[in-house]
């Protein structure tokens, strides 16, 4: 009986041993899955140069973006002059070499001072669409991004329909699909004088049919979010009057049309379509205390919030030295991490060959950094800029190589025949309550109502 007992006690003890063996085998399989989560970052600028005096802190600003090693990408979210700047070819062509000289690939989204106000007598009274034309041939006409190295571009005039709306792009970092979009403050240009608003409404239906192929694309492809940039704030307050939708009830005094209203009810389609994380980065009309906003603002034509849409607006305090940077990890509960970045003190003098063999080149002038000294905003996990600090000089490497281009060729996503809907005056159709089916793995979970979003640590 003793042996019996020691012998069947012996065997629990190896089958226990097999077990916890097979746990940690697991665990260690798991570890690997868990690391093996996408996680990148890029910074987004918006409206840095309103004059030729800030192009010297602009330049700065991109260089210090480019000393950080882990950003993916940089996005000038529009407005590369200000609205008193005239609409010249010279001072196009001058913005875009500085943007060139990005050390990052750099994506550039067209703003209102860009090319829709060029038409008032502070910008020169240009033609605004073909200032928009020539934006495209030139800012807009490659299939590659700004910077160097470059990010493969796909482009809506790749689509024969739609062969001049060349600003409108696509791209992927990380199973993210991003798009760019021309969406611009001052009410999208919309013009309320009689006849045919052609330019707006051409371009409001290329802008909603390239956001609906993104959405489709990002399906397809299984990815993890679809990131939207356009430069205008929507107003997404007048998309929630529902006396809008009934026009004839209205007794007061006649209101200019929303310009967003298609764009609006595109986005509604879009997160609807795309069931994963859907989010809006733009520049905010306001000042907000931190730097930027995100909330979920967007409610579909029945009143019902739409869950898995976030909207981040964001207005640096001083643009000409600050950045915001988006920290992208899967791995976390709420994905994206948002934190404004100030330029450091000092950067690293960049090596260049003297014009004399003679003569040093002069030291360049530091600009001083700001830290932001403010209180977190509630419901966001946000990040205090670190104070600016020397940047030791980075060591000799070779040029970094030109990013892998997306493939060759894509399967049609969306048919050939596209609703071509009147872009105002016609009532709204009513879309489908936002479902609440479980999104994809690192969905960004829904946030109460006037509540805040933010990234997770």
């Amino acid at each position: 009986m003793t042996v019996g007992r020691r012998a069947a006690s012996h065997g629990s003890l190896a089958a226990l041993a097999l077990v916890l063996a097979c746990v940690s085998c697991l665990a260690c399989l798991a570890a690997p899955a868990r690391a093996a989560e996408p996680r990148f970052a890029f910074a987004v600028v918006s409206g840095v140069m309103s004059s030729e005096a800030d192009e010297p802190a602009a330049q700065r600003l991109i260089e210090a973006i480019g000393l950080d090693p882990h950003l993916s990408f940089v996005v000038y979210d529009g407005n590369v002059k200000g609205a008193a700047e005239r609409c010249a070819d010279s001072l196009y062509d001058r913005r875009q070499q500085l943007l060139e000289a990005s050390a990052l690939p750099l994506v550039a989204i067209p703003g209102q001072h860009d090319w829709a106000d060029c038409a008032s007598a502070a910008a020169g009274r240009y033609d605004a669409a073909e200032r928009l034309d020539f934006l495209r041939q030139t800012l807009f006409s490659d299939t590659t991004s700004l910077g160097r190295p470059t990010l493969t571009l796909a482009r809506e005039s790749e689509v024969a329909r739609f062969r001049a709306f060349r600003e409108n792009v696509r791209w992927e970092d990380d199973d993210t699909v991003f798009v760019g979009l021309d969406v611009v403050g001052g009410n999208n240009h919309y013009s309320d004088a009689g006849g045919r608003n052609g330019e707006f409404d051409d371009r409001a239906i290329a802008s909603a049919f390239w956001l609906e192929h993104a959405a489709e694309y990002a399906k397809r492809h299984r990815a993890k979010a679809l990131v939207i940039f356009v430069e205008a704030d929507p107003n997404f307050s007048r998309y929630e009057e529902h006396a809008d939708r009934f026009p004839w009830l209205r007794f007061t005094r006649h209101r200019k049309p929303d310009g967003y209203l298609e764009f609006k009810r595109s986005l509604v389609k879009t997160a609807r379509s795309f069931r994963g994380p859907v989010i809006l980065i733009h520049h905010s009309t306001h000042a907000p205390a931190g730097g930027f906003v995100i909330d979920q603002p967007l409610y579909n034509d029945k009143g019902v919030r739409v869950a898995n849409l976030t909207r981040i607006a964001i207005a640096p305090r001083d643009p000409q030295t600050q950045w915001v940077l988006f920290d992208v990890n899967y791995g976390r509960p709420v994905p994206f991490h948002v934190t404004v970045r100030n330029t450091p003190k000092v950067l690293p003098a960049l090596p260049a060959a003297p014009a004399e063999p003679m003569e040093t080149p002069p030291p360049g002038a530091s600009a001083p950094g700001q830290t932001l000294e403010l209180e977190p905003l509630p419901g966001i996990q946000y990040v205090m800029p670190a104070a600016p600090a020397a940047m030791p000089p980075p060591a000799s490497a070779p040029p970094p190589a030109s990013a892998p281009p997306l493939p060759a060729s894509e399967p049609p996503l969306l048919p050939d025949t596209f609703d071509q809907s009147p872009m105002q005056g016609a009532p709204a159709t009513p879309a489908s309550p936002a479902s609440a089916a479980s999104a994809p793995n690192g969905a960004m979970p829904p946030a109460a109502p006037n509540s805040m979003q933010g990234g997770g640590s």
